[in-house]
C-alpha cells in the first residue's frame, strides 16, 4: 500500500508540474512547431540515447565485476534496456533499478552484491555529474544573472556534492554504530564498495570516463532536440545548462523526471535569455526520446526469458 501511495504521489507531482509548464506557453504554437520538427535530428536524438544505454551498461558491468559478481556485456545491455522500459514507459512500484537488482541476483550474484552494484552505479553517475557542474560553474554563473537562478544552481549542486561526499566517507570510516541496524549496515557496505572502486585507478578511470561520455551524450541529445525544432540553443550553452537540469531531474519526486525536467529546462532557458517555450519543447522531445528507447526495451522484455522468470516468481508463494 505504501508503494502504491508513493506511485500515486509521483504521478500527481508529474501531472501538476506538467500542467503548470504548459499553462505558461501557447499550446497551439508548440503543436505547430512539433509538427514541423526535422525528422533527421529526431533520429539522431534516438540513436544517441540508445548508444547512451550501451555506455551505461558497460559502466554498470564494470561495477558488477568489481563487486565480485559475473555479468556478460550482452546481459548487462539487455537488463539496462529492460530497466529503461520500467523507468520510462511503465509507471509502477517496480523501478528500473529494482529490476536490475532482481535480474543480477537471479544469476547467482546474490541480493547484496546486486544491490551494491546498482547503488554504486547511481552514485558514480551522480558524482561525475556534480563534478561537471562544478567545472562549468564559473561560466554558468556568468550566463545565469538572475539571483534566484544562481542560488538554485548552487543549492542543488551543493546538496548533490554533500550527499556523494558523505556516502564515500561512509565507505572509508566504518563506525561501529553503523553495524547495529540492517539499513545502515547495508548502506555502509555499499559505500565501502564505492570507495574501493573509486580508489582503484584502473576501474575508477573506466567508470569515470564512461560517466563523462554518458553525460556528454545527454547534452548532445538535448542539443539534437533543440536542432529538430530550430530552438536557438548553441552546443556551448547546452554544455552549461543541461547538467544542472539533469541534476534536478534526479530528485525522485515524479515519474521518470516528467514535470521536474520540464520546469527546470524552462527555468534555465529563461535565466540564459532564451524562450521558456523553447525549453519546454526541447525537454518534451528529449523525454519522448527516452520513452522511445524504453518502448524498445519493453519489446525486448516481452520476448525475453527474464519476463517468464519474473512472471513465475510473482506467482510463487514466497514472491
Amino acid at each position: 500500500m505504501r508503494r502504491l501511495l508513493l506511485l500515486a504521489a509521483k504521478i500527481a507531482v508529474s501531472a501538476a508540474l506538467l500542467y503548470l509548464a504548459f499553462a505558461r506557453v501557447d499550446i497551439s504554437a508548440i503543436g505547430g512547431r512539433l509538427q514541423q520538427a526535422r525528422f533527421a535530428w529526431l533520429v539522431a536524438l534516438a540513436l544517441i540515447l540508445f548508444l547512451q544505454i550501451v555506455l551505461v551498461a558497460m559502466r554498470w558491468r564494470q561495477i558488477v565485476l568489481q563487486c565480485g559478481a559475473p555479468l556478460s556485456m550482452s546481459a548487462a545491455l539487455r537488463y539496462m534496456l529492460i530497466a529503461s522500459f520500467f523507468n520510462q514507459t511503465l509507471p509502477s512500484t517496480v523501478g528500473g533499478d529494482a529490476a536490475r537488482i532482481w535480474f543480477v541476483a537471479r544469476t547467482g550474484a546474490g541480493w547484496r552484491r546486486a544491490t551494491y552494484s546498482v547503488l554504486v552505479d547511481r552514485v558514480v553517475g551522480l558524482t561525475v555529474l556534480v563534478a561537471i557542474v562544478i567545472i562549468c560553474l564559473p561560466w554558468l554563473l556568468q550566463l545565469v544573472r538572475d539571483p534566484i537562478g544562481r542560488a538554485s544552481v548552487l543549492l542543488v549542486n551543493g546538496a548533490g556534492l554533500l550527499g556523494t561526499l558523505v556516502f564515500l566517507i561512509l565507505g572509508r570510516l566504518r563506525w561501529p554504530w553503523l553495524e547495529r541496524w540492517w539499513l545502515t549496515r547495508e548502506i555502509a557496505g555499499a559505500a565501502a564498495a564505492a570507495y574501493k572502486l573509486m580508489t582503484d585507478a584502473r576501474p575508477a578511470s573506466i567508470v569515470v570516463g564512461l560517466s563523462v561520455a554518458i553525460h556528454l551524450m545527454t547534452i548532445t541529445a538535448v542539443w539534437c532536440a533543440a536542432r529538430a525544432v530550430a530552438a536557438p540553443l548553441e552546443f556551448g550553452y547546452a554544455l552549461l545548462l543541461v547538467p544542472p537540469v539533469v541534476l534536478v531531474s534526479t530528485i525522485p519526486i515524479s515519474i521518470a523526471g516528467w514535470g521536474v525536467r520540464e520546469g527546470a529546462m524552462m527555468a534555465v532557458f529563461t535565466y540564459a535569455g532564451l524562450l521558456d517555450a523553447d525549453g519546454l519543447i526541447v525537454s518534451v522531445l528529449y523525454g519522448l526520446g527516452l520513452f522511445a528507447v524504453g518502448a524498445a526495451g519493453g519489446l525486448l522484455w516481452i520476448l525475453s526469458a527474464e519476463q517468464r522468470m519474473w512472471s513465475a516468481a510473482q506467482r510463487a508463494p514466497d514472491a
